[in-house]
């Protein structure tokens, strides 16, 4: 096999030879363009994800190669420029393989069988951190670059002459322009013969049409334009190798000896639109100190929106001092959010991986990687230690009291504000973390993935359950983002059953939430919520039960909700049916009524009673047809749940919880306890029920006698 060196030399050699900005031209029209109807759908998404399609990094490195040496811009001959695909594809194709050959170098069965961890050196991390999977949408660069720079503003317009927000408009409508441009240039091929044939004019613009496009004048956009532009004479001589710094990532608009201006990648300018102001602000030394805090307050304040959309301002708190004695200061929470006994910490950092943690150097790789990850996880382990302990007080910076508990469960998430590669595959490797019956393992992402599950999970319960069950797994459960895992969830609802060691998830199961996020954000017509966890209750009982929970976040009625949403599409039917059967019949004959279904194999069960009887009674008679029905299934869990025969609406939860032990009382209890009826028979059941006789059993379940039981109820 030949190094990696040799071949990217061998790639340069190709890039800059003439016309072949036309090749790179098709690449991103076959590899990086969308074809979409009527309604976008998911399957419009499927090329985006093929195995033979150029990822992003391979395109911009031809880009920045073919910067290298003067762009001629001359078209081809065909058989030249078909040529420079089929070499590009195969050299590019060996250098993944060179990438790889560390990896595999390192790989013996000897090794194998002694635990070897194939990820333990920087050189093996460099593939997932080349060719690792986006983890921010363009539209999230260009939306969330105005409320990132926003407190810099009047830097930015005093030193470019233009504002971030007019640079956000500038750069959407050069974006818009291509999408116009790109077709109508392909669509012109039938009236051309095929040595003729070239997209160059698709990815090509001049300021002029594009300040009429965005209704700017030509000034400002011509500014907004060599902001973002490859700086005069410069040819990237940086570029040595592919870790190297390469220009046209910074300066994604390269400018052509007509005046005219190309952007091959839209997805590069829309990037740089969110990272350069920051490195322009850092030149200015006076600026710098305000610049970076800027960035931190961002990412804070960033967090804590997203999650009040969620949860509401109300149970979200931020900048929480943890003091242990007055003055005595031993932390502080980002964000705090409480809901119920559940707790969220979050912590937020603003640190990237450095060039040089991208070549593979272990020590940098492991030095940005604490500065940016372990060291918020520690910052949070240390306040979760202490949260709910009266010892210490808690005071956010609003003053707002917060009201503490003995939490069930407390998520620490660690937060960073940029796109950072392979991060989901570095905090496998190195986060040290701790936990107990408290404190789950942490959850590690970037502030887009935080968009995007709170767009997508935007009320409590939903977005607790999934957390719940995507921090459990972590040790079983291998993506290259986060993005992909959510995007599974959606549309097949997370649960990994005990005999699976691992679980890996391919980055084309993320179609289902690139197409609901572009119709959320883009203004697309299609699904805005996949077909899946999100829509299967919408109108069901048990969808509205849930709904009723997110309102009376109980830890009884929060454990029921976690429940609910992990079992599967036939369960949720046939309990919402049965809710349906037994809150209709006991509307039409007053009495009570009920049902007992195992969920989730057989540790776990669940009975609902339908009955307006007074609170103390229909609890008492609930809690004890659950400890006997627990105790008589073998099961580790039963709720029990009793509903308003008036309107079907939620009274209140019983939960036990604990591992089934032999009981002599019991088992003399529940010796003659009949099986629980089977759902197709209450279902199936006549509405016109018989009125029990004075010696029949009672209908609600006890074992009793129908006039020793509810034929006594007090009215």
């Amino acid at each position: 096999m030949r190094k990696e060196q040799k071949i990217f030399d061998d790639l340069t050699s190709l890039c800059i030879q003439p016309g072949y900005a036309h090749a790179i031209c098709w690449f991103c029209f076959r590899d990086n363009l969308v074809k979409v109807g009527e309604k976008l759908e998911a399957k419009n998404l499927e090329n985006l994800y093929g195995y033979g399609r150029l990822v992003r990094t391979e395109i911009s490195t031809l880009i920045g190669l073919a910067l290298k040496g003067p762009m001629d811009l001359s078209l081809p001959a065909p058989d030249t420029f078909q040529g420079y695909i089929e070499k590009t594809e195969t050299l590019l194709h060996e250098i993944h393989e060179a990438m790889c050959e560390p990896w595999f170098a390192h790989l013996t069965p000897e090794k194998i069988n002694g635990g070897f961890d194939p990820f333990a050196s920087g050189d093996s991390l460099r593939e997932p951190i080349f060719y690792g999977g986006e983890s921010a949408y363009g539209f999230q660069y260009r939306d969330f670059s105005v409320r990132k720079y926003q407190k810099d503003d009047e830097w930015i317009k005093k030193t470019k002459g233009f504002s971030i927000h007019t640079a956000r408009e500038v750069v959407k409508a050069i974006c818009d322009l291509q999408a116009a441009k790109i077709p109508r240039v392909h669509y012109s091929f039938m009236d051309l013969p095929p040595e003729d044939w070239t997209l160059l004019r698709g990815f090509e613009f001049s300021v002029e049409e594009l300040a009429a496009h965005a209704g700017v004048s030509e000034e400002t956009a011509d500014s907004v334009v060599k902001a973002f532009a490859v700086p005069q004479g410069d040819t990237n001589t940086g570029f040595q190798s592919l870790s190297d710094f390469n220009i046209a990532n910074a300066f994604p608009l390269i400018p052509t000896s007509t005046g005219s201006f190309l952007l091959f990648q839209q997805y590069n300018i829309l990037e740089a639109l969110y990272d350069a102001p920051y490195y322009w602000m850092t030149s200015d030394k006076r600026y710098w100190g305000k610049a970076t805090k800027n960035r931190g307050l961002f990412t804070e304040e960033f967090c804590e929106q997203r999650l009040s959309h969620v949860f509401g301002d109300k149970d979200v708190f931020a900048n929480v001092d943890i003091y242990e004695s007055k003055g005595k200061r031993i932390g502080e929470i980002d964000v705090l959010v409480i809901f119920g006994n559940q707790a969220i910490l979050l912590q937020a950092k603003s640190k990237k991986l450095t060039l040089e943690a991208r070549k593979g150097n272990d020590l940098q790789i492991k030095d940005d990687f604490k500065k940016s990850v372990q060291d918020a996880y520690d910052q949070g382990l240390i306040c979760a230690k202490v949260l709910g302990n009266p010892q210490y007080k808690f005071v956010p910076k609003d003053g707002r009291p917060i009201n503490l508990c003995a939490f069930k469960e407390i998520y620490i998430f660690c937060v960073v504000s940029d796109h950072y590669p392979a991060l989901a595959f570095q905090a496998r490797q190195f986060l040290k973390f701790e936990t107990n019956d408290q404190i789950a393992p942490p959850f590690v992402m970037d502030i887009f993935t935080l968009d995007a599950l709170t767009e997508m999970l935007s009320t409590p319960l939903r977005l607790l359950s999934y957390v719940n069950r995507r921090t459990r797994y972590t040790e079983r459960l291998l993506a290259t983002n986060e993005l992909t895992v959510l995007s599974y969830h959606l549309k097949y609802n997370l649960w990994l059953q005990d005999r699976y060691d691992m679980f890996t998830l391919e980055d084309n199961f993320s179609i289902d939430l690139d197409a609901a996020m572009m119709v959320r954000r883009e203004g697309f017509s299609g699904k805005a919520t996949p077909d899946g966890v999100l829509t299967r209750l919408s109108k069901l009982s048990l969808g509205r039960l849930i709904t009723t929970i997110e309102r009376e976040p109980h830890p009884a009625t929060i454990a029921l909700g976690f429940m609910l949403l992990t079992i599967g599409e036939d369960s949720v039917r046939n309990i919402s049916n049965g809710i349906d059967k037994i809150v209709g019949d006991a509307q039409k004959d007053g009495e009570h009524h009920d049902f007992t279904v195992a969920v989730g194999g057989s540790d776990t069960g669940l009975t609902v009673h339908c009955n307006d009887y007074p609170k103390e009674i229909s609890m008492a008679r609930l809690r004890d047809y659950c400890l006997r029905r627990k105790y008589k299934q073998k099961a580790g869990t039963w709720f029990g749940v009793c509903l308003s025969s008036y309107d079907g609406e939620l009274r209140f939860v019983v939960n036990l919880q604990n591992k089934w032990q032999f009981n002599e009382a019991m088992e003399a209890a529940t010796r003659r306890m009949a099986a629980p009826t089977k759902m197709a028979d209450i279902l199936n059941k006549s509405r016109k029920k018989r009125k029990p006789g004075r010696n029949d059993p009672c209908s609600c379940g006890s074992g009793k006698k129908y006039k020793k039981c509810c034929l006594r109820k007090v009215t």
